[in-house]
């Protein structure tokens, strides 16, 4: 059976991409919404009311894997399938239960045919997944669908709150190798280097698009030709929730983006229809994918701060990047705060907290062994 093509009739501002990345959202969100059972219509209604498009595909995954985790682990259920567990049964589900669900996706395995496959979750992660199943419970008990509020006997996660970590971000020196190897192709492998050859105008101008403006990575990815006024010297991102942002282009960062689209991104009479619009380009000419950019970005990272690939860094830690850079350099937390668009001006305050070198400076300051050896020879000279 042939699957049917999607087509978007957009009368709205937004580009086309950007409208269907969040109609294929939606759409993902409704294919759970079939598998789980219908007297949920209060919680489906409450997290499309309530929360982010990616915050409800993530609660609804989640809701999906306890139910599915009632049938498998649990004799709580009759049901062989999520969308036949019954009310009644949801309704004898204690704090406990919920409890060892939690405790469950610490760490876990999925047989299959080829493979068993390990998963582990941090506390972050587990901690989402408790809000989940709260919103879940809460919700049925508003709606008079179970007898008991049984979401305060849930076990407390310990979750590292974001002024307790440190702040991951690039050094100066480390942002300067990082655009060296993106300029020169200076420590890339053989095999990277014959691939920067063909992209490495690309890839400078993400890299320089991250530092600049601290873009998340979605706001990156959808960016298209059409997003660029060359002649007013701004170009339009779309946040989260849908807002609309105008950005002031610098010249550097005009220069590396009309090096890229003028001398290397290849001709829309070589594109497909549907691509012509799409800023940032993969070698077969398809828009990129947020992994490929997050590659992209790991590949980077590493080389300026000498690890390995692996250890390199996410775009959101480039996001960190320009923000420690900006407060660094004098600017207002609240200019600061407008540009990456924090809804929290404490957000910022955090990256302000974050004096650059300072463990560096202390430790340098405290060089026992060296005082040690140069008391001695001093010590020697008196004698």
């Amino acid at each position: 059976m042939a699957v049917k093509k999607i087509r978007i009739h957009n009368k709205s501002d937004k580009p086309d991409n950007v409208v269907e990345k969040e109609n294929a959202i939606i759409t993902d969100c409704e294919e759970i919404e079939k598998e789980l059972p219908k007297y949920l219509r209060g919680y489906f209604a409450y997290l499309r009311g309530n929360v982010l498009p990616m915050t409800r595909l993530a609660y609804l995954r989640d809701i999906r894997f306890f139910f599915q985790y009632l049938i498998d682990e649990t004799g709580l259920t009759e049901a062989d399938e999520i969308k036949n567990i019954k009310l009644a049964e949801l309704n004898r589900v204690k704090a406990i239960d919920v409890n060892m669900f939690i405790d469950y996706c610490r760490r876990y395995k999925v047989e299959t045919e080829d493979a068993t496959f390990i998963y582990e979750n941090n506390n972050k992660t587990l901690a989402r997944k408790k809000s989940s199943v709260s919103v879940l419970f809460k919700q049925l008990y508003r709606d008079e669908l179970v007898d008991r509020n049984i979401t305060d006997g849930f076990d407390p996660i310990k979750v590292q709150k974001v002024s307790e970590r440190e702040i991951k971000a690039l050094q100066d020196d480390e942002v300067m190798i990082m655009l060296d190897a993106v300029s020169n192709g200076t420590g890339l492998t053989k095999h990277e280097y014959a691939y920067w050859e063909k992209t490495k105008k690309r890839d400078k101008a993400i890299l320089i698009l991250f530092l600049t403006y601290g873009l998340r990575l979605s706001e990156l990815q959808q960016l298209n030709v059409s997003s660029f006024n060359w002649s007013r010297g701004e170009f339009k991102i779309y946040r989260k929730r849908g807002k609309e942002s105008l950005m002031p282009l610098n010249q550097s960062v005009t220069s590396v983006l009309q090096d890229y689209i003028n001398n290397e991104r290849k001709a829309d009479s070589e594109l497909e229809e549907h691509e012509k619009d799409a800023l940032f380009l993969s070698n077969r000419g398809k828009r990129m994918t947020e992994r490929q950019i997050r590659e992209l970005v790991k590949k980077y990272t590493s080389i300026a701060m000498h690890t390995s690939h692996a250890s390199g860094y996410s775009p959101h830690k480039l996001r960190a990047t320009a923000a420690t850079s900006l407060i660094g350099r004098g600017n207002s937390i609240y200019d600061v705060a407008a540009l990456l668009d924090h809804e929290q001006v404490t957000t910022t305050q955090l990256y302000a907290r974050q004096k650059q070198n300072v463990k560096r400076d202390l430790v340098k300051d405290m060089e026992w062994e060296i005082e040690r050896k140069e008391g001695l020879k001093g010590g020697g000279a008196d004698e």
